[in-house]
This record gives C-alpha cells, structure tokens and sequence, in this order.
C-alpha cells in the first residue's frame, strides 16, 4: 500500500511538472503578442517613424506565427513533439535576446518575426502534449487550462510591458521573455515524456482525417474573428463613443481577459462532464448572444450594456474553445496530433486576421467617415450595432454548421 502511495505521489509530481512546462510554453505565445502593444507609442519616439511603420513589429510576428503553425505541427509528428517543442523555445529565446538587442527598426521587425516562429511551435505542440500525456477524462479541463493560460498571458502582457518600459526601458520585456523561455528549456527537458516513435500515414487515412475536422476549423476560425472583433471596435466605442480616458478604457477592456481567465478550467470540467458536443452548442449560444446584445444595449444603456455582453461572449468562447479543442483531438492518431493542433491554431490565427480586417471594414462602412476621429459618438455607435449584427449571423451559421456537420 505504501510502494502504491509513493507511485501514485512521484506521477502526480511528474504530471504537475509537464503540466506547468506547457502552461509557461502557451504563456510565453500569448505573451509575446500582447505584452509588445503598449511598447508601440515608445517605440514610435524612440525610433523617429511614423506609427504605421512601427505597426510591424505587431504583424511581423502574427503574420510569421500565423504560417509556421502546420509546419510546426507536421515537425512534431515527425521527430517528437518534445524535441520539436525544445527546438521552438531554443528559437523563442534566440529571437527574444535579437530583440532586446535590436539596433534599429527593421531589425526589431526582423527578429519579431523569427520570435513568432518560435511561439508557433510553443503553441501548437503545447496543445498536441497535452493530448498525448492528458488522460481522456481530464481532456476537457486540460484544454480549459490552456485557454485560461493564453487569456492570462494577454491579461499580463500589457501590465507586465508597461512596469517594464517605466523601470528598466523597452529593451526588458524582451529580455523577460529570453530568460522565461531558458526557464521553460530546462523544465521541458526535465519534465516531458521521451518522444516515442512515430508512425506513418497514409496520404488517403490523412485526407479522411482533414475531411472530419473541418467543420471544427471553421468554426474555430468565426469564432476567433468575432472574439477579435471585440478587440478592434472595443476601444473605439469606449474612447470615441463614451469619451472615457485611456485608463478607464483600458480597465474596462482586462474585463474580458479577467472572465476568460476565471472561467477557462471550469468551461473544461464542463466538456469532461458532459461532452463536447453539448458544450459547444452551448458556447455558440452564449456567443450569439452576446453578439446581439452588443448590437443593442451599448445604444440604449451604455457602458452597463456593453460589459454585459463582453462577459456573455467571453463565457460562450471559453466553453467553445475547451470543448471544440477536446473534440477535434480526441480521435486523432498520436502521429498526427501535432499536425491538427497546428491546423487549430492555424484557422485560429487566420480568424483573428479576419476579424481585425473585414468586420474592421464593416465597422469603418457602418460609422460612414474615413477618419474615426471625426465621428460623432452615436456615428461610432451605429458603426458598432452593424457590426455587431454581422457577427451574431456569423454566429448563427457557425451554430448550424456545428449541429449539421459536426461527428
């Protein structure tokens, strides 16, 4: 009874010990996007270059993130997830030093977009380990930690860059994220399993894989537009629309990380107990929702209308991404985890792209002038319900897509 005690302690260690790697591998990913943003204004005056220019310190490393994903996947299914997921910290904390060190503008740019290679593998194989070393009746809240890791890195980015460039300058929050990522290398090799050999596919069982998961991506992807959605006509309806200064916009905008935050492990005991299917449904609902409501209470009850629908959509999109994850890994060959993890993150990324450029579009279209600075606020307020209205449709046909095609 003892020798069983002492076995079931050392696996409970050994599962806490991969359980904190993976959460500081997707951390430092989400990290790396946002804690940047609030650098933007410094950098602006540091390097004498108008914003525009500046912006691609942003983009670069979206843009690098966004198509590494599935290369980054396929790797791990090749040589070993574990040994892929060194190799992208090993190229995260390279590009990070590049950064703190970068002399000027486009080599910041340049060393950006090497680090977003990098966060490409952290994300995709942290997803794909979890599948491989997560029993399948805690996939649910293993995949709700991981949302929760990913709102609490974009909750941190801009509290942790702002102390940072006020104490020590810019140059720190990559150097943070250098060291954070040497951390995460010894942990990962300490920690995670060996890779095992992996098993090859046939391109025919492959494509009848892609077939099942594609109504997931789908989804995955308009889900992840409205949620940007949110981000990009947010601090315009609070700013221009209301007049609020920026540390009230700024507060009222860590709303959503804060819901995501609180609910991400409770969304994934939610799929463990009552299945996937069932919660996404339930996300869909809570999302359109959300969507409608946003397009309505903002003009008629104001700031009171729009947390409200913020914390209806963000519940709806943490109960949406822990069960949609669980499913389309559940039935998937552990040689071909990385490679679908990569395709989530992939349809993910390309849905933020989405959201930031056509619903901006549809916003700009609905608030009628080119320069937002211009509008009236109930201009700005007419932009937002449009906008709003188009993403719960959005919401709609994803909710349809889900009950017809959805195994």
């Amino acid at each position: 009874m003892t020798e069983q005690a002492e076995s079931l302690t050392l696996a409970k260690k050994i599962q806490t010990g991969i359980t904190i790697t993976l959460a500081l591998s997707m951390l430092l990913a989400s990290l790396g996007t946002s804690i940047v943003n609030i650098a933007l204004p410094t950098l602006v005056e540091m390097f004498a270059l108008p914003f525009f220019q500046v912006q691609a310190v942003v983009i670069g490393y979206l843009v690098s993130l966004t198509i590494s994903v599935v290369v980054a996947g396929r790797l791990g299914d090749r040589y070993g997830c574990k040994s892929m997921l060194i190799v992208g910290l090993v190229i995260f904390s390279f590009a990070s030093l590049l950064c703190s060190f970068a002399p000027n503008l486009w080599s910041l740019v340049a060393a950006r977009s090497f680090q977003g290679i990098g966060a490409a593998f952290l994300m995709t194989l942290a997803m794909a380990l979890t599948r491989q070393t997560v029993s399948p009746s805690h996939m649910g809240r293993a995949m709700g930690m991981l949302g929760t890791i990913s709102a609490l890195g974009t909750a941190l980015g801009p509290v942790l860059g702002g102390l940072l460039i006020a104490t020590l300058g810019w140059r720190s929050i990559f150097g943070l994220q250098c060291v954070l990522a040497g951390i995460t290398i010894i942990l990962a090799w300490m920690t995670l399993p060996i890779d095992s050999s992996r098993i090859a596919i046939s391109s025919v069982g492959s494509w009848k894989i892609d077939q099942r998961i594609m109504p997931n991506l789908l989804v995955n992807l308009l889900v992840a537009a409205i949620m940007m959605t949110t981000l990009v006509v947010g601090p315009f309806y609070l700013g221009l629309g209301l007049s609020l200064d920026q540390i009230q916009v700024g507060l009222i905008m860590a709303i959503g990380p804060i819901v995501a935050i609180l609910s991400g492990i409770p969304s994934g005991r939610l799929v463990d107990h009552w299945g996937s299917q069932y919660i996404i449904t339930i996300g869909l609902i809570f999302l359109i929702m959300g969507s409608f409501m946003l397009a309505i209470l903002p003009k008629i009850i104001g700031i009171s209308g729009y947390l409200l629908p913020i914390t209806v959509l963000t519940l709806g999109y943490q109960l949406f991404q822990a069960a949609n994850n669980t499913m389309t890994l559940a039935d998937i060959p552990k040689a071909r985890q990385g490679l679908v993890s990569g395709l989530l993150s992939l349809s993910r990324n390309i849905g933020l792209i989405m959201g930031a450029s056509v619903m901006g579009a549809i916003f700009s279209f609905g608030v009628g002038v080119n320069e937002f600075n211009q509008a009236t606020a109930s201009a700005i307020i007419d932009g937002m319900q449009l906008t709003f209205l188009c993403s719960g449709a959005l919401m709609i046909m994803g909710l349809v897509v889900s009950r017809v095609l959805f195994r």
